[in-house]
């Protein structure tokens, strides 16, 4: 297989873009990095496109690895013809190479196996091949055999029946037509295990649907349903038109001595040996087509949540809400250093609202502080009761957010936490966590295993390998995308910057601690153990404000400051305008990029990104992302009407539609028919998490705690 053309032909780009990101990766460099300064030699190649690029290489090789090993396999066994061979070397599927090795792959002992070794496959060979003009009783009465136990004609009969339905089995062209007409024709249905008894998967206790219809949102619904004990699942297929082919595949003679027998065969061989592993491999493929949308879905959550933009120059208080144990929380300066942290009692059981107000209103004029990050967790309503009646009570603006706490529990009872805050208590390093993940997003979720920030359904349920592999990846691109202050940065930020690992990131604050701040770029090769490579693939996303050189403080990569100096120099401005602000109008003094990029030896993409980079240095994408709602009242269920419009967050986003805070505790549902007026395929076309929408109520229900919002004809 030429693998550069097939991953071409999938990606839609041309053969010498693949060939290049091929070569690239396979000279150690990261994703982020060849998607940022490799851009001439790819064709400007994005990161989603490099990723997909990069799976699909490594299951291609993975395909031809194993292609090799079978050919290997099956020719040790002297059973290897051309044709065989041809068909191995063809097959784009690890799928089809299993079928293909499957009748020459070492058997445990099965049926046919025993028969074999009682020397039925003669007569086995006699019915298959439908020619003899005797009663198949005749030609069993010459294997009769007391030495090799086949005491009886229907034992001998019953032996080569077992040979023939496992050779047919074994058959690759017929397992891969059977695929096909259950996947395209048959129904997956599901049942109550006991119909009297409650559960979330009550809409799934009689259903049905074509295998083509399945949701993934449904087909991880049921698999969930069915591993807790409550469902009964099942494919059924279109039997008859199986049975059909495979009789109109094998019975090739109108011979009343074996059409019979062979029908008889033909039906246990699909349903004792055919039927159970083509449903699993159905239901398999419905998991894993679910499993890769899902987590496609969780990763686009994910992304917009690590980018949404930070909070920036204000006291923070951060409060972890709680019933028994009181509320946490911690005073956070605009730096991130936590000043204060204390403990207060305002929900149940102790109700001590007053004293609460009390202790609120002198951390708020000690510290100044404009701003109270609340966890959305246990005891958040009854919280953001008490703050809305503080604020209202309070001669200097104050206002709150409702923020994901999703994964601060599993932050503050981890070993970089312990060793971030030692002399805090797990209470008070999540209301610290709450508190930073408003002032910067980025740098507080990167501590948190991706897994556990909570972005998607099922995230449980999902191959965990792959899952990780996708959110690492969505962590990876983003703190690239925004880049690192090398002097300021945490290691946990830093071992996600291209070229860059835990011990690398430990080292270099090691290094920092030890020397003082880093006066340019190049002083990174003097941290142990981060060499050349290194130091190519992560110096474009380090910066350093205030260094001996103010390109260090952009994403121009390093490799790139002569031509970046002869730009300057050339359109007439100087590299100190660079300090003080940025070259503004350097794109305008620009007449022709290509003309320029030939006189300066280098690609009009490069040229391109070093202008734009020199005209906004160091920008922060996450600038154009929309902000978060700042509150300053709260409004309950019961304020709510039909048909009021209001602006809420969109909060998590599933296949079936989006969740969006609308300031009273409880998310509403936007569902995917409501979002837009025109067809659409997925929320995510409309919405992503961290959106401001604005929403009307459609419907209320106190009872279930269930809000029902649209988004259309507003």
């Amino acid at each position: 297989m030429d693998i550069s053309l097939k991953i071409t032909e999938e990606l839609g780009c041309k053969k010498w873009q693949t060939e290049a990101a091929i070569k690239l990766i396979d000279e150690g460099n990261t994703i982020p990095f060849i998607a940022r300064y490799r851009k001439e030699a790819t064709g400007s190649l994005n990161d989603e496109q490099l990723r997909e690029l990069n799976d699909r290489l490594t299951y291609l090789r993975n395909l031809e690895d194993k292609k090799a090993q079978v050919i290997s396999s099956i020719d040790e066994q002297g059973k290897l013809t051309d044709e065989l061979k041809a068909q191995i070397e063809a097959a784009e599927t690890m799928v089809m190479v299993d079928d293909l090795y499957r009748p020459y792959r070492p058997k445990r002992k099965t049926r046919a196996t025993v028969a074999k070794d009682k020397g039925l496959e003669g007569l086995a060979n006699i019915i298959y091949l439908q020619m003899t003009d005797k009663p198949i009783e005749k030609e069993a009465e010459a294997y009769l055999s007391e030495e090799k136990e086949v005491n009886s004609i229907e034992d001998a009969i019953s032996g080569a029946m077992d040979i023939i339905a496992e050779n047919i089995s074994d058959e690759a062209d017929y397992r891969t037509k059977i695929r096909e007409l259950t996947t395209n024709k048959g129904m997956l249905t599901s049942q109550a295990k006991d119909s009297e008894k409650e559960s979330v998967y009550e809409m799934y206790y009689d259903f049905s649907t074509p295998v083509t219809k399945m949701t993934g949102y449904r087909t991880l619904a049921i698999n969930r349903g069915e591993k807790e004990g409550f469902l009964t699942v099942k494919i059924e297929a279109p039997v008859d038109d199986i049975l059909g082919y495979l009789e109109r595949k094998i019975i090739t003679r109108d011979n009343p001595n074996t059409s019979d027998i062979l029908k008889e065969v033909i039906a246990d061989s699909y349903d004792r040996l055919i039927a159970p592993s083509i449903e699993r491999e159905v239901r398999n493929s419905l998991t894993e087509n679910a499993e890769d949308g899902a987590i496609k879905v969780f990763a686009s959550n994910l992304e917009q949540l690590l980018m949404q933009p930070p909070i920036v120059g204000q006291v923070v208080l951060g409060w972890d809400p709680a019933f028994r144990t009181g509320c946490k929380l911690a005073v956070v300066d605009a730096t991130g250093k936590v000043l204060d942290t204390v403990v207060i009692y305002p929900t149940a059981p102790q109700n001590k609202v007053a004293e609460a107000k009390v202790v609120l209103k002198k951390l708020i004029k000690k510290y100044g502080i404009t701003l109270i990050s609340v966890g959305n967790g246990t005891a958040s309503r009854e919280s953001e009761l008490v703050i809305s009646e503080l604020i209202k009570e309070l001669d200097t603006p104050v206002q709150y957010v409702i923020v994901n706490e999703a994964g601060a529990s599993v932050y503050s009872a981890s070993k970089l936490a312990t060793e971030e805050f030692p002399n805090f208590d797990v209470g008070q390093r999540s209301a610290a966590s709450i508190a930073r993940r408003l002032q910067d997003p980025l740098s507080e979720l990167v501590k948190i295993d991706a897994k556990a920030i909570g972005v998607g359904q099922y995230q449980h349920d999902m191959n965990q390998k792959k899952l990780s592999a996708a959110l690492d990846a969505v962590v990876e691109d983003s703190v690239n995308h925004v880049g690192v202050d090398l002097n300021t940065a945490s290691a946990p930020l830093m071992e996600h910057i291209s070229g860059i690992n835990k011990t690398l990131a430990k080292n270099i604050v090691e290094y920092r601690e030890a020397n003082g701040s880093f006066k340019n770029r190049k002083e990174l090769l003097k941290v142990p153990k981060l060499g050349p490579k290194a130091f190519e693939q992560c110096a474009g996303f380090m910066r350093i404000s205030g260094g001996t050189n103010p390109l260090d403080a952009t994403s121009v990569h390093p490799e790139s400051y002569d031509i970046a100096m002869k730009l300057i120099e050339r359109l007439g401005y100087n590299i100190d305008e660079l300090k003080s602000s940025s070259l503004k109008g350097i794109s305008k003094a620009v007449s022709d990029i290509n003309k320029l990029a030939e006189e300066l030896n280098t690609g009009c993409v490069t040229l391109t990104d070093i202008i734009k980079e020199l005209e906004k240095p160091a920008r922060d994408p996450r600038d154009e992302m929309p902000k978060p709602i700042l509150r300053g009242d709260v409004l309950e269920m019961k304020d709510l009407t039909e048909g009021m419009v209001l602006k809420g967050t969109v909060r998590n986003v599933i296949d079936f539609g989006a969740f969006v805070d609308i300031g009273v505790h409880q998310d509403g549902l936007v569902h995917i028919s409501e979002m837009s007026n025109k067809f659409i395929k997925h929320p995510l076309e409309v919405v992503s998490v961290g959106d401001i929408v604005q929403v009307k109520v459609l419907s209320i229900d106190l009872n279930k705690k269930r809000i029902q919002l649209t988004m259309k004809n507003i």
